[in-house]
């Protein structure tokens, strides 16, 4: 499998965000998207999750379902952890299986362990704090199977125990032969990781 695009461009708000930009992402990599505040990184990923339209260009997935587009075959980890917080934290997260189409998957229960979330899995949403809302969002990750990982600042809000959870559920998914572009200002613990960096100039 790889995830290609080529020439594309975005515009947003009136302003060039980026232009004529290319890469490539093969199954088992990891691609860190590197740049200053509004270098368009954010809007790469969401221009590739389907969420923002590109202005130019073309993006592929070979090897995936042709079927599904692009965005329907990835996760994509916002700035945003999209929470109910009334219901329960096993609650959440059987809801966006429930929305993603993960039925007869990994179970709520099962994808909350490895993120450290399963004794709480009768805890209220509204009680978590900023890090363990962010858990429960990697939880997503692990309980929908989905090739391609569109991570938006995935170490935000998390501890350094946290963040060692991160890297290991991120590496598994490489062995997997999961692809993953990270937009990051900081590591993330992959250290084979291609990087692409935007800027004013690109």
């Amino acid at each position: 499998m790889r995830l290609l695009a080529s020439d594309l461009a975005c515009v947003r708000g009136g302003r060039q965000v980026f232009s004529r930009l290319d890469l490539a992402v093969a199954a088992g990599e990891a691609l860190l998207v590197l740049g200053p505040n509004g270098a368009g990184k954010s809007s790469l990923l969401r221009v590739l999750a389907g969420l923002v339209r590109s202005t130019a260009g073309q993006i592929r997935f070979e090897g995936g379902d042709p079927e599904l587009t692009v965005g329907e075959q990835a996760h994509y980890l916002g700035h945003q952890d999209a929470l109910k917080p009334s219901l329960t934290v096993a609650e959440n997260l059987a809801f966006w299986i429930s929305m993603l189409g993960g039925a007869g998957g990994v179970s709520a229960e099962a994808a909350l362990g490895p993120v450290g979330l399963g004794a709480i899995a009768g805890l209220p949403a509204g009680y978590l704090s900023a890090g363990q809302r962010r858990r429960l969002s990697i939880a997503r990750l692990i309980a929908v199977k989905r090739p391609i990982w569109l991570l938006d600042e995935p170490t935000s809000a998390l501890d350094v125990s946290g963040q060692a959870m991160l890297t290991a559920v991120m590496g598994q998914h490489l062995a997997g032969g999961g692809l993953i572009l990270a937009a990051t200002h900081g590591p993330v613990g992959l250290e084979r990781a291609k990087e692409l960096r935007l800027g004013a100039s690109r």
